[in-house]
């Protein structure tokens, strides 16, 4: 069962990300830099906090955290996109860009997943 939810949950956040990812790009086509992976990461890293602090409150069962965590979001958020960007920029000759996508991202996406946590916290009253 276990295997099932994660792969479920893998299926649907892929699919999420191809969506959100795309729809970033179309109002980004000129942009050098990647926006699309940008906003899944960031979005991700967000859901991932909030969703974190709902599951230490035990609002989410252990299976859902599978279904969750490992796959939805799992699925959802691309390291391995956001790498091969990276290092692709740098590749083009656009090491500063590549620096600040590298910098934006990380610095970013924690403070996100930090702010998704302590909203959940806060409206849950905790």
């Amino acid at each position: 069962m276990k295997l099932f939810l994660i792969a479920i949950g893998g299926a649907i956040g892929s699919t999420g990300r191809y969506l959100a990812s795309t729809f970033v790009n179309r109002f980004t086509q000129t942009a050098v830099f990647p926006w699309g992976t940008f906003a899944v990461n960031a979005s991700g890293s967000f859901i991932i906090g909030l969703l974190w602090a709902l599951g230490e409150a035990n609002f989410i069962s252990t299976p859902m955290r599978f279904f969750l965590f490992i796959g939805l979001l799992g699925g959802y958020t691309t390291f391995s996109s956001f790498s091969v960007e990276a290092m692709n920029l740098f590749r083009s000759g656009e090491a500063g860009m590549a620096l600040g996508y590298i910098l934006l991202s990380n610095i970013t996406c924690v403070a996100l997943s930090f702010a998704g946590f302590f909203s959940a916290k806060f409206f849950m009253g905790r």
